[in-house]
Formats: structure tokens, sequence, C-alpha cells
């Protein structure tokens, strides 16, 4: 036994002076708690994850991994995303059409459920992940900012699913949009139908009218039209992801900072 801990050792010196190690493990082949940490720190990917977990931080019946399943869920979005965007165009005439051929003529267009259906769960996750938190106490301090953080990844994952259910164009995502969209047109102050809209005028001028509320802002216009279905598009697969990655770069940064997912409290 000890001799091929000898070996394994006079093998593991000899590889830690070759180049290859050296550009591997700039510091060294990790022999000890420091050295392991040293790698976590030094790596571009490892160093937003925390060097050390409690074991509490790895029991499923604490945490319900609902934390890593909605970045996972998140990464099969992506993928999906990518390839239905290789057979939808963004336009009145062509949108409806495309969803039907990726329903029944396109190779793989099960990617369109996977992707709808992703979306769903996705939602949920996120709202168990908070739950889970709160419950736990998860958001007392230090941890606090990395809890606003939560919320604001929750608020970007509904705009998400909002954004998204557009894009079929049929008559249930035109209604549900429209309902939406008289919403935010009755937003206090920023919407023409909601209170406090008179209040923004200076004489006879108003600021907040029907064509330069909320509801303008979100449609691109005073109906539900091609400019919408394109805004929502762009913001579906471009803005809201790229704004989400940042969020969640934050988020996995803070847990580390913070010293890992926190115990009970």
């Amino acid at each position: 036994m000890s001799e091929n801990l000898e070996d394994k050792n006079g093998f593991l010196d000899k590889f830690s002076r070759t180049q290859v190690a050296k550009a591997i493990f700039r510091t060294g082949i990790p022999r000890n708690r420091r050295q392991r940490m040293m790698i976590m720190l030094n790596n571009v990917f490892l160093h937003l994850h925390p060097v050390r977990l409690p074991k509490h931080a790895v029991k499923v019946k604490y945490t319900w991994c609902m934390g890593g399943l909605s970045f996972f869920v998140f990464l099969v979005l992506t993928v999906t995303g990518i390839l239905l965007m290789f057979y939808y165009r963004p336009t009145v005439e062509y949108a409806y059409g495309d969803i039907m051929d990726l329903k029944e003529q396109v190779p793989l267009g099960i990617m369109r459920e996977i992707h709808r259906w992703g979306a769903h769960l996705m939602v949920i996750m996120v709202w168990l992940h908070m739950f889970r938190v709160f419950m736990t106490g998860s958001y007392k301090p230090p941890r606090e900012f990395n809890w606003a953080i939560g919320v604001a990844l929750l608020v970007l994952t509904m705009l998400m699913s909002f954004t998204g259910y557009l894009l079929p164009w049929d008559q249930l995502a035109i209604w549900a949009i429209t309902v939406g969209s008289n919403m935010a047109g009755a937003t206090p102050m920023i919407g023409t139908a909601g209170p406090g809209s008179s209040l923004l005028a200076l004489g006879d001028v108003n600021f907040i009218t029907s064509s330069s509320d909320a509801r303008f802002a979100m449609i691109g216009g005073r109906f539900i039209g091609e400019a919408a279905l394109l805004r929502f598009y762009v913001l579906h697969c471009i803005g809201l992801p790229f704004i989400i990655m940042i969020f969640m770069i934050v988020h996995f940064w803070r847990v580390r900072k913070d010293g890992g997912i926190s115990g009970p409290t």
C-alpha cells in the first residue's frame, strides 16, 4: 500500500514539473486545502462558486435544488430558443404559420414543445426557490442584497414568459397581451387610464397621452400589431436574456461572497 502511494506521489511530482501541468495548474497540483482553495479562486469559472460548502447546502431536503434546477432549465431554454430562431419569422404574415410548421413539418420541431413547457417549469421553479429562501430565512443579513437580486430575477422571469406569450400570434396570445397592455395603460401616473396621469401636465399640454403612456411603450403603438410582435421578439430573444445572465452572474457571485448557501435560521 505504501509503495503504491509513493509511486503515485512520484508520478505527480514528475508531472507537476512538465509544461503541460504548469499550463493547466498555475498554482501547482493541489495537495492540501489551501492549494485547492487557490485553484478555485484563480479560475475564471470556478471562482463564482464557494470554496467550501456546508453539509446542509447539499441536502435536497433543505435546498430542494430549486436554484440549480432553475439555472439548468434556463440553459435548456437558451439552447431550444436559439434553434427555434432559425425557423421563426417575427412578422404578422409568417409568425403563426411558422409555429404550425414547427409543430408538424420541421425536423426536431419538438424543440418548440420543450421550450414551451420548459418556460412554464422555470416560472414554477423560481417561485419555489424564492419560497424556500423565504421559509428558511436565507434573506436575512448578510444576504439581503442577494435576496433583492433574486426578486429581480423573479420579475425578469415573469417578463420573459410574458413576452414569449405573444410570439405564436394566435388568438389566445393576442387577447392575453391585450389584457396585459390594458393593465399597463392603467398604471398610476404613467398610464392614461390610471390615476394621477392628469397631474403630469403643463397648462393644456398633457405629457401622458395614448401615444406616450406605458401601454404605447409596451406594444409600440395604439393597437397590437407587427410593431408589438417585433418588440416582444427582440425583448424575449435578446434584451431580457442578456439582463438575466448579468443578474445570474451577480447572484452566484454573491452566494460565494456571503459564505455559500445559508443554514437554517
